[in-house]
């Protein structure tokens, strides 16, 4: 087995693999590399081959700590492999490390896409990484709850179950005249933003300027791995959503509402749209994303696990965050200094958002 770093030219052979590996994810993208590359971070690609056949492949962003000349590995729900092969997870460990030498790199965290699995999780362990303790709401960098509906039957059986009040409240939109629009362009960015922002202030998250969204767009949307959709009622955007789409997969990413014309039920509108979209690009799985593993009906976040349950998707953990320690002692102070960094540059990031250059998270 031989691995090796690929640039620009080898996109296609990179992105072939991931998105036709089972656990292929949109965040192993060349293309979300690239995104990501516009606020700071810096993408390698690996691919590990054994006689001309693809044995894994992972993308990894890495990132310059403030004040010392060192530097972390993340491989947002990467690296992509058969877990179970132990040799081929072995020699990219081996290949990663080297060049975790050469960028002075002190760790390389990984959430890859696996259920919670206890056994994959003690093989994990075996290999070096240390599993890390999250909370059950959205402290790690990726969600580590989701729900993901199986789009595999017929649209009507898809429909069919889900909950009785979710198909009333999608005919309820109907109805009420709530009209889906997909043919959206780059211009149509304006509105989501404006929509987004207030979606943020509502809910107390942090925004990223506008920049951030038109790379997005540059990146994924034009290469027709991404795609905005706009709910209107009466001829004025109330809602819009944006998804990300690779290999036979769709990804429910970024979603913004108005406080206006919420009793219209455009979020509703929208979901049975891009579930709609979906099925008619090949998929056979949507992806609704993040929601808390605190089912508590008091946890503030029950809502939007109740919203996205409604659809008859399953709920899934993953097996969390893995760390694999490149630098002892740099590790220890990561590990001692890494609340404040987070606050640090969520802090910064409020501040980009405010100004429209773009905050930042993994």
């Amino acid at each position: 087995m031989r691995a090796r770093l690929l640039g620009d030219a080898d996109r296609e052979t990179f992105n072939d693999f991931i998105a036709g590996h089972p656990k292929g994810h949109i965040l192993q993208s060349f293309e979300w590399g690239e995104v990501k590359a516009s606020t700071g971070w810096k993408p390698h690609r690996l691919i590990l081959e054994d006689s001309d056949r693809v044995r894994g492949a992972v993308s990894i962003l890495e990132r310059r700590l403030p004040g010392v000349k060192k530097t972390i590995f993340y491989a947002p729900r990467g690296p992509v492999l058969d877990f179970d092969d132990q040799d081929a997870f072995q020699a990219l460990i081996q290949e990663v490390r080297g060049l975790a030498k050469e960028r002075k790199a002190i760790l390389w965290k990984i959430d890859p896409d696996i259920p919670k699995d206890l056994l994959r999780a003690s093989k994990l362990k075996a290999l070096g990484f240390r599993g890390l303790s999250r909370g059950l709401n959205f402290e790690g960098v990726q969600p580590r709850f989701v729900f993901r509906l199986s789009i595999t039957d017929a649209l009507d059986e898809v429909f069919a179950r889900f909950s009785q009040k979710t198909r009333y409240n999608i005919r309820l939109a109907e109805r009420k005249g709530v009209t889906v629009r997909s043919d959206c362009t780059e211009a149509d960015l304006t509105p989501f933003y404006s929509l987004l922002k207030e979606t943020c202030q509502r809910d107390g998250f942090l925004v990223r300027g506008i920049e951030y969204y038109r790379v997005i767009w540059r990146e994924l949307v034009e290469r027709d791995l991404a795609r905005l959709f706009v709910a209107e009622h009466e001829g004025r955007p109330i809602a819009a959503k944006l998804s990300f789409i690779f290999g036979d997969k769709v990804w429910y990413v970024y979603g913004a509402s108005g406080n206006a014309y919420r009793n219209v039920m455009p979020n509703h509108a929208l979901q049975w749209a891009m579930i709609q979209w979906a099925k008619s690009r090949g998929c056979t799985m949507y992806d609704f994303r993040g929601v808390s593993g605190d089912l508590n009906p008091d946890n503030p976040l029950y809502g939007l696990y109740r919203f996205k349950k409604g659809f008859g998707g399953e709920f899934v953990e993953f097996t969390g965050e893995f760390d694999y320690v490149l630098s002892p002692a740099f590790y220890r102070l990561w590990n001692w200094g890494e609340p404040c960094y987070r606050h640090l540059r969520g802090r910064l990031a409020d501040v980009r958002g405010r100004k429209g250059s773009g905050g930042e998270s993994a």
